[in-house]
This record gives structure tokens, C-alpha cells and sequence, in this order.
């Protein structure tokens, strides 16, 4: 091997890893999450609670449509499934607010709400694109005292959903 070329090879093999980590992600990776009350994903972020990749990407839990988990079926984020990490509980009323931060506006079939292992809201917005920010006043009716919720933001234009679980008390 000449020399010119020997040094080109060694400076490729020294920049491909540097730009491997400098390169911006694309906008697949950015979607996302329920700000308020804090998200599990939110708590992570905000370093409220210990967390793994989760903590850099919270608008990132995204999965096929019609999943009941907080990870959308995402091995990376599993941690968001686990019900005993410590997840801090925001005290609410029956009837609460629910922000979205969306770092990419999706046009949107549906977004859902879960607890207690049934549907206690659903909003249609019939394929539009949302704003930056999207808030959903949703009423627990009945439900009372500690309860996980599973908020779904349903993809009009693709079979995906993102996934949000919010761990709330009640009164």
C-alpha cells in the first residue's frame, strides 16, 4: 500500500466513528409524549427517576397500533413496563388535563386513554395534523384512588401508535 493511501485508511477508520456519533438522527426517532402530568418517559427525561436510553429520546415509544404496554412493545424502553421502579404519582381530579409535547406532527386517527384495564376517553381527529402541543381534558368518571394510565396517540397514515404511561392518584 502506498502511503497517501495508507493514510487516507487510517483517517477513515479514525472519522467513520466519529461521525457515526456526530451525524443527526433522523426524524423517525423523534415523535412524541405526555409532559403533564409528567410521563413515565417525562420522569426519565427529567431525571426524576433512573432510566436508560429512555431518558434521551422520551418522544420515542412507538410501536404497532393496539398495544396496551408503556413501551409500545420496545425492548429498549421495557423499563417504562416495570411497575415498581419508583415512578412518582401525580395527584389529579376527576376530570384532568393531558398535555402532548409532539417534536413531529403526525396527522392522527385517535388518541386514547386507559385505566384500570378499560377505554375512559377517546378523541378523533379524522387524519389531521396536530400543533406542537395538544392537550385533552380527559374524566375518570367512577375511577378513584391510584391508577396507571395508558395514553395512545394512533397514526392515521401508518398502522403505528406512540405510547405514554402516566401514573396519577384520583381524588
Amino acid at each position: 500500500m502506498h502511503a497517501k493511501r495508507k493514510t487516507a485508511v487510517a483517517v477513515g477508520a479514525v472519522l467513520a466513528p466519529v461521525l457515526a456519533l456526530t451525524l443527526p438522527v433522523g426524524s423517525a426517532s423523534a415523535h412524541g409524549y405526555i409532559s403533564s402530568p409528567p410521563s413515565r418517559q417525562a420522569q426519565c427525561a427529567a431525571g426524576t427517576v433512573s432510566c436508560g436510553d429512555i431518558t434521551y429520546e422520551p418522544q420515542s415509544v412507538e410501536g404497532p397500533q393496539g398495544l396496551t404496554s408503556c413501551s409500545g412493545g420496545n425492548s429498549r424502553f421495557a423499563e417504562l413496563d416495570d411497575d415498581s421502579k419508583g415512578w412518582q404519582v401525580t395527584p389529579v381530579s376527576a376530570s384532568t388535563s393531558f398535555q402532548w409535547v409532539l417534536t413531529a406532527r403526525h396527522s392522527t386517527s385517535t388518541w386514547q386513554y386507559f385505566a384500570s384495564g378499560q377505554k375512559i376517553a377517546e378523541f378523533n381527529d379524522n387524519g389531521a395534523q396536530p400543533g406542537a402541543t395538544v392537550t385533552h381534558q380527559v374524566n375518570f368518571g367512577d375511577l378513584k384512588g391510584k391508577q396507571k394510565v395508558l395514553a395512545v396517540w394512533n397514526i392515521a397514515d401508518t398502522t403505528n401508535a406512540f405510547y405514554a404511561c402516566i401514573d396519577v392518584n384520583v381524588s
